[in-house]
């Protein structure tokens, strides 16, 4: 093909080339699907971001004790927290 470079030199030009179209290919393939599927708002995939919370009897360690104040300062924390 080209008479000043040697055969593994041309090889590894080939096969950079075909990885170079392989990945052009795959991220033009990733920008088409996200043009057209777009979830709706309400509609979230995945984890939930705060997971259900096991109820105190499963086991008496995994409950705690909190006083008024301590409750207080949790739900003004709680509230503070984005929901997205």
């Amino acid at each position: 093909m080209f008479p000043s470079i040697s055969l593994a030199q041309e090889i590894g030009l080939a096969v950079l080339l075909v990885a170079a179209l392989v990945w052009v290919l795959g991220l033009g393939h990733m920008l088409w699907d996200s043009r057209f599927h777009h979830p709706e708002p309400g509609a979230r995939e995945g984890v939930a971001v705060i997971p259900a919370q096991r109820s105190a009897a499963t086991h008496p360690m995994e409950s705690v004790q909190l006083t008024q104040a301590e409750e207080e300062a949790f739900a003004g924390l709680i509230r503070t927290l984005p929901l997205h």
